[in-house]
C-alpha cells in the first residue's frame, strides 16, 4: 500500500512539473512572440526617422550614393611624401583586400578573362604578360593566350582587349603593390559624421532667426492657450451664469467649423489689425482655444466640490481656488492639453504661409523657412536633412518627456 502511495504521489509531481514546464514554455513562447512582433514593427517605423538623422550627418556625395548605405562615410585620405593622396580597398593577389594608394595611373595593360570561366576577368599590366602563341574560342572569336604571372602565381589567360590601370602600392608597406583599372577601383571609406551640417544649415538664410522665431510663437501661445482654458473650463465648469450651457454649447461647436474657411475673414482681421507680417498675427488668433476650454471644463467637472467648499469655509475665493486647488489636481490634463498645443503651433504652416510674406524672412517660422530651404539647399540634401532634425528634435523631445501624462489618472480627492 505504502509502495502504490508514493507511486501515485511521484506520478502526480511528475504531471505537475510537466504541465508547469509547458506552461512556461507557452508563456515564453507567447510573449517572445508578442515582443518579437512589437520591435519589428518598431524598428519598421523608426527607420525612417534614423536613416533621416543618417543622411543629415552625411556629406552630399554620401547622400547620393547607389546602394545607399545607413551611416555616414567618407572618402578615406592619408599623407605620402607631404601629400594628401586618396586610399582604395583593392585585392593584393596572396595578401587579400588591403589600403592602398594610386602611385601611377595610365599603366597599359590587357583585360584578360580566365580560359575556364570567361566570366571572370583582371586587368593586369602587359609588362607581366608573356604571348604563348596559342589561342582560345570564346563567345564564337578566337583569342590570343597569354601567360600572366600575378605575384608568385601563373596563369594562362586570354586577352580580351586592350586598357589601362593604375598601380596601387600599399600605405604600411610600399614594397606591396597590385593593379587596377581606376575608373572601377573602390574607394577605403570611415565612418565620418560631418556635424559642421548643423553649423551651415544654421548659417544659411537666418535659419537660426527661424528657429527662435518658432520657439518665441510655441511658448506664446501655449501660454497663453493654457491661461485662457483653465479660465473658461473653471467658469463653464463651476460658475453659474445666464446661459453658461448654450454658450459653452456654440464655443464647442466652433470646433466643427475647418480652418480653411476661416482664413480669409482671419487674415482681413489682421489686415485692420495691421499685424500682417508680423509674429502677433501667429499668435494672438490662437491662444483662444475651444478644445482646451472644453478639455479643462471637462476634468475640473471630475473634481468633487467638497475640497471647493471646504476652501470657502476657509475664506478662500474664486481665484485662489483655482489656482490652489483645481491647476494643482489637474497638471495631467494641463500638459496633454500643452503637449497638443506646443504641436500645433510648432508644426503650424498653412497660416505663417499665409500671414507672413516671402520677403519678410525676419519673421519666419521653420515651416517656412524649410519651404524655402528647399531650393536654396537643392543639391545638398543632407543640408535639408539637417534643418529637418533640428525642426523635429524639440517637439520629439517634449512629446517623450510628456507621453506618460496621455494615460496617467490624478487623483482628485482624498475624501472618502
Amino acid at each position: 500500500m505504502t509502495t502504490t502511495k508514493q507511486t501515485t504521489a511521484e506520478i502526480r509531481a511528475a504531471r505537475a512539473k510537466r504541465d508547469r514546464r509547458k506552461k512556461i514554455i507557452r508563456l515564453v513562447v507567447g510573449r517572445g512572440g508578442a515582443y518579437a512582433v512589437l520591435i519589428g514593427f518598431a524598428m519598421a517605423m523608426l527607420f525612417p526617422f534614423l536613416y533621416m538623422a543618417a543622411t543629415a550627418l552625411k556629406t552630399p556625395d554620401d547622400t547620393f550614393r547607389y546602394p545607399p548605405k545607413i551611416l555616414p562615410r567618407t572618402a578615406a585620405t592619408a599623407e605620402v611624401d607631404g601629400a594628401e593622396v586618396d586610399l582604395y580597398s583593392v585585392e593584393i593577389p596572396g595578401s587579400g583586400t588591403d589600403s592602398v594608394y594610386l602611385a601611377e595611373s595610365g599603366v597599359a595593360a590587357g583585360l584578360f578573362a580566365s580560359l575556364d570561366d570567361p566570366e571572370t576577368t583582371i586587368a593586369w599590366p602587359l609588362e607581366f604578360a608573356t604571348d604563348t602563341g596559342n589561342t582560345a574560342t570564346i563567345d564564337g572569336e578566337a583569342l590570343p593566350v597569354y601567360s600572366v604571372r600575378q605575384g608568385d602565381e601563373v596563369a594562362d589567360l586570354a586577352l580580351v582587349r586592350n586598357t589601362a590601370v593604375g598601380r596601387f602600392v600599399g600605405l604600411d608597406d610600399a614594397t606591396v603593390e597590385t593593379y587596377a583599372v581606376v575608373r572601377t577601383a573602390e574607394r577605403a571609406e570611415s565612418i565620418d559624421p560631418q556635424w559642421q551640417n548643423f553649423t551651415e544649415i544654421i548659417e544659411l538664410r537666418d535659419f537660426d532667426r527661424s528657429l527662435t522665431n518658432t520657439i518665441l510663437v510655441t511658448l506664446l501661445v501655449v501660454g497663453g492657450t493654457l491661461f485662457t482654458s483653465i479660465t473658461g473650463g473653471y467658469a463653464f465648469s463651476r460658475l453659474r451664469f445666464p446661459g453658461r450651457n448654450a454658450i459653452f454649447l456654440a464655443y464647442v461647436g466652433s470646433i466643427m467649423i475647418p480652418f480653411v474657411v476661416l482664413i480669409i475673414p482671419l487674415f482681413r482681421l489682421m489686415v485692420s489689425l495691421g499685424w500682417v507680417n508680423t509674429l502677433g498675427s501667429l499668435v494672438w488668433p490662437f491662444i483662444f482655444n475651444a478644445y482646451g476650454t472644453f478639455l479643462m471644463r471637462q476634468f475640473f467637472v471630475s473634481i468633487p466640490k467638497d475640497l471647493e467648499e471646504a476652501a470657502y469655509i476657509d475664506g478662500a475665493k474664486r481665484w485662489r481656488i483655482l489656482w490652489s486647488i483645481f491647476v494643482p489636481l489637474s497638471w495631467p490634463a494641463i500638459a496633454t492639453l500643452a503637449t497638443f498645443m506646443f504641436l500645433y503651433a510648432w508644426n503650424s504652416f498653412i497660416w505663417p504661409l499665409v500671414s507672413i510674406n516671402g520677403a519678410n524672412s525676419e519673421d519666419f517660422v521653420l515651416t517656412i523657412a524649410l519651404q524655402t530651404l528647399g531650393g536654396q539647399a537643392g543639391e545638398g540634401p543632407n543640408l535639408i536633412f539637417a534643418a529637418i532634425v533640428l525642426s523635429v528634435i524639440i517637439p520629439f523631445t517634449v512629446f517623450v518627456f510628456a507621453q506618460r501624462y496621455f494615460v496617467e489618472n490624478v487623483a482628485t480627492s482624498g475624501i472618502k
